[in-house]
Formats: structure tokens, sequence, C-alpha cells
């Protein structure tokens, strides 16, 4: 695709993600009207953990504790009780608890709202930081997952090997009005249409403008 075909295709995902399911992150971000801690919390449990799972095993958890004063009077095995079945729940119930005693200690018990200091918490990645400051704080920031990275490879708008080298690139050449929505509209897209094996060209609105990059079967 052309770089300038980018307002057209950003045009008809917006049209379309109208009728999907929004994701887990994005959801607690509404329910909590931009909660910074919870926001995070929701997605270091979300990492390589179906949508459902996160969204059932985030409101468990917050039913019990809401802020990093809280979670911190519960312990770390009852923390994994909690989010069970997420992937790596034990490990993921340890960061939970490194973190929040980090929050109370080097942030007055707030969430950083600067990517930089949020990857100064062990277990938080690019991906998590930007979502961070995209949900929790309604900033600008492109949070790239396989989904993005997968998809604006596809569609050849760049051509990059990682997810992190792709946040680069977007951030070169994205306009920065499409960055806060991003990431929730190419979340359900990459769930629903363009999937990571056998993508549904056939019914994809993209699939004109689309160069179809390393696409080998598609329905």
């Amino acid at each position: 695709m052309k770089k300038s075909d980018i307002h057209e295709v950003y045009e008809i995902l917006e049209d379309v993600y109208r009728n999907m399911d929004e994701p887990s992150v994005t959801k607690i971000s509404k329910q909590t009207r931009r909660d910074p801690f919870r926001v995070l919390i929701s997605c270091l449990i979300s990492l390589r953990t179906k949508d459902e799972v996160t969204l059932a095993a985030s409101n468990r958890l917050f039913a019990k504790a809401d802020t990093p004063e809280k979670m911190l009077t519960i312990p770390a095995d009852e923390i994994a009780k909690l989010i069970y079945p997420a992937g790596f729940y034990k490990t993921k119930s340890n960061t939970i608890t490194n973190i929040c005693r980090i929050l109370l200690d080097e942030y007055d018990g707030k969430v950083p709202d600067e990517i930089d200091e949020l990857l100064k918490l062990k277990g938080v990645g690019r991906k998590t930081a930007n979502l961070v400051v995209v949900e929790g704080y309604g900033r600008d920031a492109i949070c790239v997952d396989t989904h993005v990275h997968r998809i604006f490879n596809r569609l050849g708008y760049v051509a990059t090997k990682t997810p992190d080298k792709t946040e680069m690139e977007l951030r070169k050449h994205l306009p920065i009005k499409y960055w806060i929505r991003i990431n929730e509209i190419l979340v359900s897209y990459g769930r629903e249409i363009c999937t990571p094996v056998s993508p549904h060209c056939s019914y994809c609105r993209l699939s004109d403008i689309c160069d179809k990059v390393s696409v080998d079967r598609r329905r």
C-alpha cells in the first residue's frame, strides 16, 4: 500500500470496528474511567492470555484489591489463584506484587505516565508501557502488539522484523491523530479478520489496498 492510503485504511478500520468486540484492556479502561493502576495490572495479566480470560481474571483480582496498597495485603499465591488460568499466572502474581511495592516506595503509589519511567518497572515492556499511556492516561502513544505488527507489515505500510521496530517506524509515519485508537482497533481486527494463519481476505474491506505481504494462504 502507499503511505498516502493510510487515511482510507483508518476510516475503513473504524467503520468495521463498530461491530466488533472491544479488547479486554479497553473494557477495563472504560469500566474504571481510565484508572492507570488497573489498566497496568490488566495489561500484565493479558500477556500471552486470551482476552476473555484476561477480563475475568482482572475483575476477580480487582474485586479483592484495586490499589497498590490493597494489592500488597494479598499474598502472591492468592493473587495467582485469582488470576488463574491466565498464562504464567504464578510469575505474573510475583510481578504484580513487586510492581506494587515499587509504586509505593518510589512513585507515591501512582503509576508513571511516561514510557521511560514505566519501562523501569520490571516486567513492563514497550507494549505494556504504551498501552498504559493510551488506556490509562488517554495520551498519544503507539502500542504495538502481535496484531499491530502483523497487520501493518501485511499491508506493506512498514517492513519490520519485530514489534519494537514496527513501533519506531509507525512513530515516524503514522499520523499522530491515529495513535491512540490503532491498537484497540487492530487487536479486534486481527482476531476476527486478519488472523495470523489464513486471514479472511475474501471479505476484508482492505483487500484491494493490502499488499498481502507473506500471506501464503487466505480465505
